[in-house]
């Protein structure tokens, strides 16, 4: 008997003879191991498979250009704009974002670009990216170890001492972070703006904004720690993650990757940077 004649109604995926017919056509079905088509006969005891391809999914891909400061096949560092959440249930996201970015990578253990850590929905900056699952694993260490130096440029509203450290806790945690003012403006509503390099020794949450409110400097365009008679409206948050440090995981190389200032910060402190 014909293959196309017996064949119909043994497979659930295939009821009908011109499903079979288009499923034999597409070489989907073997007798024995070998590819069957519509001439094929068979006359009891073969055994018959039928190879159905996966469905494809149609996932909603998200076009949003980011800017990639450094990549090779395990790691990226992209730059981080303002407005977007890292990760999270939204659509548009920086992680939903990434394999459209990315190069292809071609190692065994590859997966879905991660970031490593988290920057505020409004702060802009150096984020870190893992792109296999070993990479993830020990960029997240890197991170638990205190193995990345992270850099940080804020601008501040008032009069504060020119460097020190703040050992204020947080949630009952340690938290430390390093201050140094590198320059300062004279400013008609705030008295006085500040440029500020930050160095967290920690990494609690919302860490440097809550320190530097906490000293009574809350950083320029901060909603959420800064005195509403200082609110800056419309204009953004001026807090800017500068820069990341750390040993390459698998290449051992010593990586300082740098993210530009934003041009707020540069038109804010010109003398500083013309």
């Amino acid at each position: 008997m014909r293959l196309q004649e017996y064949g119909v109604g043994i497979f659930k995926a295939v009821v009908t003879k011109s499903a079979l017919k288009k499923v034999l056509k597409k070489q989907q079905i073997t007798v024995n191991g070998a590819l069957a088509s519509t001439a094929t006969w068979i006359s009891g005891g073969e055994l018959i498979v039928l190879k159905l391809p996966k469905p494809e999914t149609k996932q909603k891909k998200l076009v949003f250009p980011v800017q990639v400061l450094y990549e090779d096949d395990y790691l990226a560092v992209i730059h981080k704009p303002a407005g977007i959440l890292v990760s999270g249930n939204r659509f548009k996201t920086i992680t939903n974002a990434l394999p459209q970015n990315l190069e292809y990578n071609p190692l065994e253990d590859t997966c879905k670009p991660q970031p490593v850590h988290r920057l505020d929905f409004a702060t802009t900056g150096a984020l870190l990216i893992g792109k296999t699952k070993k990479s993830i694993r020990l960029l997240n260490k890197l991170f638990e170890n205190k193995e990345v130096s992270k850099t940080y440029y804020a601008v501040t509203i008032g009069n504060m001492p020119s460097n020190g450290a703040i050992n204020q806790p947080i949630n009952d945690k340690p938290a430390n972070s390093l201050f140094e003012v590198c320059d300062t403006v004279a400013s008609p509503r705030f008295d006085q703006l500040n440029l500020v390099k930050l160095n967290p020794l920690t990494g609690r949450r919302h860490q440097l904004r809550k320190h530097l409110s906490g000293m009574g400097n809350p950083i320029l365009g901060d909603r959420d720690y800064t005195p509403e008679a200082l609110l800056l409206k419309g204009k953004g948050m001026y807090l800017h993650a500068y820069s990341l440090k750390f040993q390459h995981p698998f290449t051992l190389e010593d990586l300082v990757i740098k993210d530009e200032l934003p041009k707020g910060f540069k038109k804010l402190f010109f003398s500083k940077f013309s």
